[in-house]
């Protein structure tokens, strides 16, 4: 049966979807727009007390506490996948930390690894792990990476975080290619700034890298968008559905931004 546009654009209801860090912020509006759209969603996150609210107020969306920095903790993620969705239509695959702002010669190697390890290995653990699932599904698998327009600009201060944003849309393209032939599709999410208490600690610390007030870098971020105004989480979830929609069922291989025209950063 044909379906129309209108139709199209709603993701299939039923869909398994799996969102890593998933408990607050983008992952959480993600998991919330997914399950209002009739998916089972299962989350992980190394924040206990944030699952525990997104599970108050949604006790159908199924649980596990992860580092998904860990490779052994992203394993016990799986298991408790196929035992609670019996697979998996689409991965969201949303971990990321903001990592340390400062001047390269200034940031602690620790800091470095770990941003690294969270930002990056962490995606290769998670797609590692549901590639198999997905080719075994028959709902137009996908798989979506969060990355971040810090992914397609250089980004001053931000070196490892960007580092691993770049790294996470040659991830993207490189599996879209090796993918496609399965029929999995694998895209990228590229938010610009985010409302919300995580761009406010961006913000703090490189106004005072900067040596300026925060509402000063804040009217410095706002400038250097077209529609000079920040985007929500809302929004992100909006196009993580969209992609996982009929209506994207041609669209692969894409590092999409949603960030009202962010010019340079």
């Amino acid at each position: 049966m044909n379906m129309s546009v209108i139709d199209r654009l709603r993701p299939v209801r039923g869909l398994r979807v799996l969102v890593s860090a998933g408990a607050s912020g983008i992952g959480a509006a993600v998991a919330r727009g997914f399950r209002e759209a009739g998916a089972r969603v299962h989350v992980c996150d190394i924040d206990r007390a944030a699952l525990d609210r997104l599970s108050a107020e949604f006790p159908e969306i199924t649980t596990s506490v992860a580092d998904a920095a860990v490779s052994r903790d992203v394993d016990t993620v799986f298991d408790d996948v196929r035992g609670t969705l019996g697979g998996l239509d689409v991965l969201v695959n949303n971990v990321g930390i903001a990592g340390p702002t400062g001047a390269v010669e200034d940031i602690a190697r620790a800091d470095w690894e770990r941003t690294i390890a969270v930002n990056l290995n962490s995606h290769f653990y998670f797609a590692n792990r549901a590639v198999p699932l997905l080719k075994a599904s028959s709902q137009d698998p996908c798989l979506i990476a969060m990355s971040s327009v810090a992914g397609r600009l250089g980004y001053a201060l931000r070196t490892p975080y960007a580092s691993t944003k770049w790294a996470l849309v040659g991830m993207m393209k490189s599996l879209a290619v090796e993918l496609g032939p399965q029929g999995v599709r694998v895209n990228a999410i590229l938010p610009g700034t985010v409302e919300g208490e995580r761009m406010n600690g961006v913000i703090g610390a490189r106004a005072a890298a900067a040596g300026v007030s925060a509402d000063a870098m804040r009217e410095e971020y706002l400038r250097k968008i077209s529609l000079r105004r920040m985007v929500t989480t809302d929004d992100i979830a909006a196009m993580a559905l969209f992609l996982c929609s009929p209506a994207a069922r041609n669209i692969t291989g894409q590092a999409i931004s949603v960030d009202g025209n962010i010019e340079y950063l």
